[in-house]
Parts: structure tokens; C-alpha cells; sequence
């Protein structure tokens, strides 16, 4: 077995305690829906339906793999008004965003 070195194991370990490795923590789902709401929906629309961006709803994204959702919010869309929001969130947030988008609202 391979060992790490400590420091790689003392950070791995805070990233996990932090909630920035898997789901985040129930602080951040907080601030990450309210940056859905508020920032995505600035272009996307206020409901998701679709703006100056196209629409964030389930049936919009179906077909689309996470992973190219994933790279679209962390990297943005060059040549577009879409921004790269890696400066604020992590792939795993990113990726529980996707998941947020893809449940349909009740």
C-alpha cells in the first residue's frame, strides 16, 4: 500500500470535516441556493425557465451528462456571457448543484 505523506492526509481529512469533499454542508446548500436563485437566475431567469441563458429546469438538461453541466458551472462557456464560477465553488458543489437542477420541482 501506498503511503501519503501527512500533510496530504491532514488536508484530505479537513476538506471532508469541512464538507468540501461530497455533499456539502447544510450551511453551504444554503448559500449555494441562494447563488441558484440569485446569480444563475440573473441570466437564466429568476424561475430557471430561461433569459439570456437558456433554461436551467429538468426536461432543458435531460440528455446532458453531469459532467459536461459540471465543467459548464465551474468553467463557464467561452464567448458567452456564462462565467466561470470556479472561484466559488468546487467540483462536489458543483456536481450537488447539477443534482439539485435535475429534480423537478413539486
Amino acid at each position: 500500500m501506498k503511503k501519503l505523506p501527512l500533510l496530504t492526509l491532514v488536508i484530505a481529512g479537513t476538506l471532508t470535516q469541512t464538507g468540501l469533499a461530497g455533499e456539502p454542508s447544510p450551511e453551504r446548500q444554503i448559500a449555494l441556493r441562494n447563488m441558484l436563485n440569485h446569480d444563475c437566475g440573473a441570466c437564466h431567469g429568476l424561475t430557471l425557465k430561461g433569459g439570456l441563458g437558456p433554461s436551467l429546469l429538468p426536461d432543458a438538461l435531460a440528455g446532458k451528462p453531469d459532467d459536461y453541466l459540471i465543467t459548464t458551472i465551474l468553467e463557464g462557456r467561452p464567448g458567452t456571457a456564462m462565467p466561470p464560477w470556479q472561484p466559488f465553488m468546487n467540483r462536489d458543489e458543483a456536481a450537488w448543484l447539477v443534482g439539485i437542477l435535475r429534480k423537478p420541482k413539486l
